[in-house]
């Protein structure tokens, strides 16, 4: 029996503008927020982002790429569970199934902690850019180690920090910084991108990657740009200076990238809209390559 089989529940689905391509991205979602620490409802957020998707303009002029007329392969949603370690092999099973397939992946989620369970099926040499308003350095958080503000320091400890990008954080605890410069994680600072200097840095951090795995925190964004958010942080980036970032990186081939912490309760459409953007870019910029 398939992973997909197993692991997928009929959810509500991206909308096909051409079911008889091939299809040139696979999605699926993660409802799981579980860790969430200060306002649940993240596991709502991969359906509003597909409602969002369904209802904004896909053609990318920017890329050279019509998205209208090209096959997405929504796969909808993973089970429902709220035990993390079941959670994170469901993902690490449906991630390793679908990379076969050597096709694009695009995880909705659903907490940051479903990272620790996609990212680490890619090979060790797979770039990972995460931009993030938090480091998710910490041990643990509220006594747990599987948990959305420790997931990082989970990959650390599983994969190493050579290849880790962190970008834009500007909240965080004196326990996650000493861990950040023990193992010499790069990062693009939320000051040099308020200066103007975060697409250059980013650009060239990464010269030397062939693939890159992107993981997008929404609340990297400032609360005035994405307020539906789990864990909101003030005095953050702007949407513009989000997309023009991982608009630097359209010449690398993205293998992944998932999209996370998505509150739509505490939305009025703008988060959900900016997620749905991203996802139209993402794949756009692969297809533009």
């Amino acid at each position: 029996m398939s992973f997909l089989d197993l692991h997928m529940t009929n959810s509500p689905l991206i909308i096909n503008p051409n079911d008889d391509s091939e299809s040139v991205a696979v999605i699926f979602g993660v409802p799981f927020d579980s860790t969430h620490s200060y306002k649940p409802g993240c596991r709502f957020g991969p359906d509003a982002m597909r409602d969002a998707f369904n209802n904004i303009e896909i053609f990318q002029p920017e890329f050279g790429v019509d998205l209208e007329t090209v096959n997405i392969n929504d796969l909808g949603n993973t089970k429902t569970t709220v035990v993390a370690a079941e959670m994170l092999q469901m993902v690490e099973n449906i991630t390793s199934e679908l990379k076969k397939q050597n096709k694009q992946i695009i995880i909705l989620g659903g907490e940051h902690l479903i990272t620790l369970g996609s990212f680490t099926c890619f090979p060790k040499d797979t770039g990972y850019v995460v931009f993030d308003a938090h480091y998710d350095l910490r041990d643990q958080y509220a006594d747990i180690k599987l948990s959305h503000a420790a997931y990082l320091r989970r990959i650390v400890e599983k994969r190493g920090s050579e290849n880790i990008v962190h970008v834009g954080a500007r909240a965080f605890v004196k326990e996650e910084l000493a861990f950040l410069k023990e193992h010499n994680i790069a990062t693009v600072s939320d000051k040099e991108i308020r200066n103007g200097n975060g697409t250059k840095s980013l650009k060239d951090i990464t010269s030397t990657f062939d693939s890159l795995y992107l993981s997008i925190d929404l609340d990297v964004l400032d609360p005035a740009f994405a307020p539906g958010v789990g864990n909101p942080e003030a005095v953050g980036i702007s949407s513009r200076e989000l997309y023009d970032l991982i608009t630097t990186l359209q010449n690398k081939k993205i293998v992944a990238a998932d999209i996370v912490e998505l509150n739509p309760t505490y939305d009025n459409g703008s988060t959900a809209s900016m997620a749905a953007k991203l996802i139209a870019t993402i794949i756009a910029m692969n297809l533009s390559r």
